[in-house]
């Protein structure tokens, strides 16, 4: 049986639950439940404090896990990046009081709160810069007014909070992360299967299905427009004039494709989502 750890609270929580539940697999109910296991998927899962994931796995108590990309490096774990899951993302940057800092060097010697302190380090370590690291649990914007740190590095979206606190971005990207799918070892029985029904649901989540009408000799330009993966379904109609077409097509994407198939000449077309698939 196949022992997967979930995070069970945070930003990754919700969107990883609801994840597992589009590719088949049986959730919790209650957020007081901590092990869940599904024996019609021969899986067992364990809902675990996010950061403490890749501590469980690499060390072999279970046998994959969901978290970021971010707490897997930060924890030190040797567990191993199976894949990256379309959902997640986040930007870790430094920031500091407007004016002091301007590049990654002006860093060395002055003090660096972040939650990450793992993560940071190395990263500082690998651009040959010595700088004291502060680690807190929240609140890092706040380090700086507080007096506990010189700078803060921290995830970053907008970097209105920061800026609210009188702190701007400076230096480079530190880690542009998002949820990953981390595994034990090398080899894992049953983890194909599993990591394959994830990048269903995430294809999913990407694509539509389009279907549309339209005169045979126009076939050539609407591939141009929607190619598909391979190439697009055509069957024949009782027009022999006319095709029927399936395709699927980039969801982003959908009313642009539409309106170009439109102009070309196609008739009837439809979007319909998709709940899972297999590339």
């Amino acid at each position: 049986m196949l022992r997967i750890a979930v995070p069970n609270k945070g930003s990754l929580s919700d969107i990883a639950i609801q994840t597992l539940t589009e590719a088949g697999y049986a959730t919790r109910r209650d957020t007081r439940e901590l092990i869940v296991p599904d024996p019609r998927n021969d899986v067992e899962f364990f809902y675990l404090r996010p950061r403490d994931i890749a501590t469980y796995v690499g060390s072999g108590a279970l046998d994959v896990g969901i978290t970021g990309r971010d707490l897997l490096l930060d924890s030190g774990s040797p567990a191993l990046e199976v894949a990256a899951l379309d959902f997640g993302e986040s930007t870790f940057r430094f920031a500091g009081p407007s004016g002091r800092f301007s590049a990654l060097e002006d860093l060395a010697g002055v003090r660096v709160a972040t939650s990450y302190p793992g993560l940071v380090g190395s990263f500082l370590e690998r651009a040959g810069v010595a700088a004291p690291i502060v680690k807190l649990d929240g609140a890092v914007e706040s380090a700086v007014r507080l007096g506990v740190a010189d700078a803060v590095a921290d995830v970053v979206s907008t970097g209105s909070t920061l800026r609210k606190q009188g702190l701007e971005i400076f230096g480079p990207v530190i880690l542009d992360s998002t949820a990953v799918l981390i595994a034990a070892r090398d080899e894992v029985p049953g983890l194909p299967t599993f990591e394959r029904r994830l990048q269903g649901v995430m294809v999913a989540r990407q694509y539509v299905l389009m279907d549309y009408d339209l005169p045979t000799g126009l076939l050539e330009q609407a591939e141009a427009i929607a190619p598909g993966f391979e190439s697009p379904t055509v069957s024949p109609l009782r027009d022999r004039d006319w095709v029927a077409v399936r395709v699927m097509v980039p969801r982003l994407e959908t009313n642009a494709i539409m309106d170009a198939l439109y102009d070309l000449g196609a008739r009837a077309i439809l979007v319909s989502p998709i709940h899972a698939a297999r590339i």
